[in-house]
């Protein structure tokens, strides 16, 4: 079945570096990203195509040139299998490695899926947020931790609402060993210097920041 052992371990390394680019771990982006950040290297074109994206899937392509070419036979069959791998082992990955070896803030898990917030007016400058948040805590510890907002995309005309939720900060979590909890804020927000006079409505999948002292994690 092994025709070249060179070309199975050339394979294997531009599979695992394709996955390790786009690992969504410890943050909600890939790690390529936080590189790409940290050296001042762009992470999209003007036309909004990911170069990290690109990147991985490039060296995913390469990686499946390399396996072919390492077998004799059942080519076709091991390309579907790598490719299910990289859709699905990153999250296993993370999702074993915060159930077992994980511990602080790293073991949380944030259900960004079930997240939201609610926008309502109290009084004339006042807006009134409510916004919850399912957390797992998959450590054997309890776990304090804050929660603060960010904008990840924020178009010139838009209100930067999440980042106003900051200004009835710092939200307090505590976590005991193994508890999954939806976390409920409320607070208002004035929107007297941000020439607003009124707004309302609902907000789905929250990007959030959790703190515990240096650490970080964008989520």
């Amino acid at each position: 079945m092994l025709k070249y052992k060179r070309f199975l371990i050339a394979a294997i390394i531009f599979f695992f570096l394709s996955i390790a680019l786009n690992f969504p771990f410890p943050h909600e982006y890939p790690i390529g990203q936080e590189i790409s950040s940290a050296l001042n290297f762009p992470i999209r074109t003007m036309n909004g195509v990911s170069y990290i994206g690109v990147t991985g899937l490039i060296l995913f392509v390469i990686s499946l040139y390399f396996l072919v070419k390492s077998l004799e036979k059942f080519h076709l069959r091991m390309v579907l299998i790598a490719i299910f791998l990289v859709v699905f082992l990153p999250m296993e990955l993370v999702s074993a490695y915060q159930k077992t070896l994980a511990t602080g803030i790293n073991a949380i898990e944030y259900e960004r899926r079930g997240s939201s917030c609610r926008y309502e007016m109290k009084g004339e400058k006042k807006l009134y947020a409510t916004c919850q948040f399912p957390f797992k805590n998959h450590s054997n510890q309890t776990v304090h931790f804050n929660i603060e907002f960010y904008e990840k995309y924020l178009f010139e005309d838009e209100t930067p609402l999440l980042s106003l939720l900051n200004q009835g900060g710092p939200y307090e979590v505590i976590m005991h060993e193994k508890e999954r909890e939806i976390v409920t804020i409320e607070t208002d927000i004035d929107l007297s210097k941000l020439g607003v006079d009124s707004m309302s409505g609902e907000s789905w999948g929250i990007n959030l920041k959790i703190v515990d002292g240096d650490k970080v994690r964008k989520l």
